[in-house]
Order: C-alpha cells, then structure tokens, then sequence
C-alpha cells in the first residue's frame, strides 16, 4: 500500500527552524514529483514547494528564501527545511506526490511558530 508519512513538526519561536521529512513508500518514488502543502485553520490548502524527479525545485513567494526542498531517493524521502520562521508559517504541513495518473498525500504534521 501506499504511505506518505510526515515527521519533524513541533513548536518553534520566531526566527527559529525545523526540518520536516516526509517517508514514502508503496510507489516509484524517483519517478515522481513530490510537493509539500500547508493548511491554516480556516484557510484553504496552499502548495508551498515543489521538487521534480529531476531535481527542480520551485517555492511560493511567501517562503522564498528561507525554506527549501530536496529529496533522497535512496531513502525514498522528501524534505522541507524550515529557517527563519514566522507566525504566519504556523499550519498543518502535508507531503504530496503526483504523476500524470496518481496523486498521493501524506497525514500532515503540525507546525506551530510562536513565542
């Protein structure tokens, strides 16, 4: 079966950082692009990052410059470092892996930024 299984939220100041992983299994992992999402409460679902199979990466504007995406396909795991966080960063985090036919996600992981 397939699983997507996030780890590494928790509470942060300000300023801080955190790495999130996500562990994948069940599906060719290489082959696909992974994404991670956040979710605020009462707020709609918001793409965060994006990496390739190939390696290319992508970022919403509001994290530009201080998270950053990259995978381990020898571990079939996806990361999200974190740095220089912020209130409004605070959100449930969701692992996401999509191809032309599937679309897989992850149970999320709570991220809370806050002094």
């Amino acid at each position: 079966q397939v699983q997507l299984v996030e780890s590494g939220g928790g509470l942060v100041q300000p300023g801080g950082s955190l790495r999130l992983s996500c562990a994948a299994s069940g599906f060719r992992f290489s082959s696909f692009a992974m994404r991670w999402y956040r979710q605020a409460p009462a707020k709609q679902r918001e793409l965060v990052a994006v990496i390739t199979s190939g390696g290319s990466t992508s970022y919403a504007d509001s994290v530009k410059g201080r998270f950053t995406i990259s995978r381990d396909n020898a571990k079939n795991t996806v990361y999200l470092q974190m740095n220089s966080l912020k209130p409004e960063d605070t959100a449930v985090y969701y692992c996401n892996a999509a191809s032309f036919d599937s679309d897989y996600w992850g149970q999320g992981t709570q991220v809370t930024v806050s002094s």
